[in-house]
C-alpha cells in the first residue's frame, strides 16, 4: 500500500504547558508563549503515584493520567479542560483473570501512555507493570487488552516476570504508530526488547538486531535487551533513537539494525542513561541526558555535574550543553518520561529530576534556567502545545 508523504510541521508559537506526573501527584506548569513567565497549577491527586500524563496532539486536547492512588488502586483519569477537573476511567486496563487453581497477574501501575493514529480519534494505548499493552477505542474510558501482544505465543519467552527486572517492575513502553499507517506500530520492554506489527497489534516480532547487552548470555541474543526509551522522528518515522542500558542507539527502518552511536560521548559521561527526545522538524537532531553507568550503577550525573548532549548530524558527533546547570554538586537523576521538547522555534527543552526540579532551555540546549524547585520525586515530563 502507498504510504502518504508527510509535510513539515510549522514551528508552534502559542503559550507552552508542562504536564508533570511524580510520586506524590501531578501538576501543570503553564508558560507563556515566550516561554519566560510559568504559573505552577496546586497539585493534583496529591499522594497518588503518577507515571505518566499525556494531552491528545490530535486536537482534541484530552489528557490521560496513568495513577496508582491509595485506595483505588491503578487506574486512569481523564481531562477534557485542561486539567480543571478529572473523571476516573469506568473499565482500567486490567489482565483477564486467570481461570480457578491457576495464579494470574494484575497490573500495578499504568507506565505508558500512548495517543493512537490521527486516522483514529479516541484511541490510545498504555504500557503497564507487569508487561501488557492496552487499548482503549473510547478516549480512555475503558481499556481492553491487546491479546495480540499479551497472550502472543512467544510472549512467555519474551516478557520479564513481574518478580524481575527493575525495582518498580519490568514495563512496557515507548508505544509508536507510524504516521503513515496506523497498522504498523511498536513498542518496547524492558528487560524484552523492541517489537513491531504491522497488522494493528494482532501479531508480533522481535526488532533488536545490531543491540549488545553485555548481562544476557548471548548478548547479541534475539530479544531480552533493555531499550530504557526508544523515540522515531515524526519528521521521518523510519528513523529511530534509542536510551538502553548499554549504549545509546540509532535505526533506519529501512535496514532493521540497530547502530551504537553514543560511544563517542567524553569521558566521565557514559551512554547509560534513560530519556532521549528528538527533534520535532529535524531527524538528525537528538538530545541525552548522561548519568553514571559505572557499576554498582549510580544513576546520576557523573562527579555531580549535570550536561545534555546534543547531535545534530544522527550520531556521528556530541555537543556537551551545561550553561546554567550546576558546575558542582548537582546530583541530577532523569526518569525516562521526564525529558521533552515543544515545537516552537527554537525547540524548547525540558527536563525533571528526581530530586523535584524542573530545567528548562529555550535555546534546544544552548543554555539551562531552572523552573521549579522542591516538587516531589519526579516521573515524567510532557510538553504540550496550548
Amino acid at each position: 500500500m502507498a504510504k502518504p508523504n508527510i509535510t513539515v510541521p510549522k514551528p508552534a508559537s502559542g503559550a507552552v504547558a508542562l504536564l508533570i506526573g511524580t510520586r506524590k501527584g501531578a501538576f501543570i506548569l503553564r508558560g507563556d508563549k515566550t516561554r519566560r513567565k510559568w504559573k505552577l497549577s496546586d497539585g493534583i491527586f496529591i499522594g497518588a503515584v503518577v507515571n505518566d500524563m499525556v494531552m491528545d496532539s490530535r486536537g482534541s486536547r484530552t489528557i490521560l493520567m496513568g495513577a496508582r492512588t491509595g485506595h483505588l488502586g491503578p487506574t486512569v483519569f481523564r481531562s477534557t479542560d485542561l486539567g480543571k477537573t478529572w473523571k476516573e476511567a469506568t473499565q482500567p486496563p486490567a489482565f483477564p483473570k486467570a481461570p480457578e487453581g491457576e495464579t494470574g497477574i494484575s497490573v500495578h501501575h499504568n507506565f505508558w501512555i500512548s495517543p493512537g493514529h490521527a486516522s483514529e480519534p479516541g484511541v490510545w494505548y498504555i504500557g503497564t507493570s507487569p508487561q501488557g499493552l492496552f487499548r482503549s477505542e473510547d478516549d480512555g474510558a475503558t481499556w481492553e487488552p491487546v491479546n495480540g501482544f499479551n497472550q502472543h505465543p512467544q510472549f512467555q519467552t519474551w516478557w520479564n516476570p513481574p518478580d524481575q527486572g527493575p525495582p518498580d517492575g519490568p514495563t512496557l513502553h515507548s508505544v509508536m504508530i507510524d504516521p503513515r499507517d496506523a497498522r504498523h506500530m511498536y513498542l518496547c520492554l524492558s528487560g524484552g526488547g523492541v517489537f513491531e506489527s504491522q497488522d494493528k497489534g494482532r501479531d508480533w516480532h522481535p526488532l533488536n538486531k545490531g543491540l549488545v547487552s553485555e548481562f544476557l548470555p548471548v548478548p547479541d541474543a534475539e530479544v531480552g535487551h533493555d531499550p530504557h526509551r526508544v523515540e522515531m522522528n515524526p519528521l521521518d518515522p523510519d528513523r529511530f533513537y534509542m536510551q538502553n542500558h548499554f549504549g545509546v542507539y540509532t535505526m533506519d527502518r529501512k535496514k532493521g539494525v540497530w547502530e551504537n552511536i553514543g560511544k563517542k560521548l567524553p569521558k566521565p559521561y557514559s551512554d547509560h542513561s534513560y530519556p532521549i527526545v528528538t527533534h520535532p522538524r529535524d531527524p538528525n537532531t537528538v538530545w541525552i541526558f548522561p548519568l553514571d553507568g559505572s557499576f554498582p550503577l549510580g544513576r546520576v550525573s557523573p562527579n555531580g555535574k549535570p550536561a545534555a548532549f546534543v547531535t545534530h548530524n544522527g550520531g556521528k558527533t556530541w555537543k556537551k550543553q551545561t550553561k546554567g546547570f550546576p558546575t558542582q554538586h548537582g546530583w541530577f537523576s532523569v526518569k525516562r518520561q521526564a525529558m521533552n521538547a515543544d515545537s516552537h522555534d527554537p525547540v524548547g527543552v525540558y527536563l525533571g529530576t528526581t530530586g523535584g526540579e524542573v530545567w528548562a532551555s529555550r535555546n534546544e540546549g544552548e543554555s539551562w534556567t531552572r523552573l521549579l524547585t522542591s516538587l516531589p520525586e519526579i516521573y515524567s515530563v510532557r510538553a504540550v502545545e496550548l
